[in-house]
């Protein structure tokens, strides 16, 4: 049996950044992203990288991340940088820092505990 072809694919986009839209009822024990304010977040960073003409960053729209309590949650890769935005502040400075800049926001990094 022949071995599959490679499948060379372009390198398309310089940042992922993967985003919880994770909703659960209202009074769940874990809470969710979307609970604690996430939806007009990610609205906003949308919005900022098309505003931006960011075209090498993607924003993916996930479920649970797994640290619902910790919420909004966003990781960005291929940097594999967790950062906690609360405001379209947080989001305009995570933008112009970490997507246009190549700097991560030191402040809205979350640690996670291993």
């Amino acid at each position: 049996m022949d071995a599959p072809a490679a499948l060379e694919l372009p390198v398309v986009f310089r940042h992922h950044a993967f985003c919880c839209f994770q909703q659960r009822p209202p009074g769940h024990p874990r809470g969710s992203c979307s609970g604690l304010g996430a939806g007009p977040l990610w609205e906003r960073l949308s919005g900022q990288l098309q505003a931006k003409g960011l075209a090498d960053a993607s924003l993916v729209a996930t479920g649970c991340l797994g640290f619902c309590g910790a919420g909004p949650l966003m990781v960005v890769y291929p940097a594999g940088v967790w950062y906690q935005p609360r405001t379209p502040a947080d989001i305009d400075e995570i933008v112009q820092s970490h997507f246009v800049e190549g700097k991560p926001v030191e402040r809205l990094i979350v640690v996670l505990k291993g």
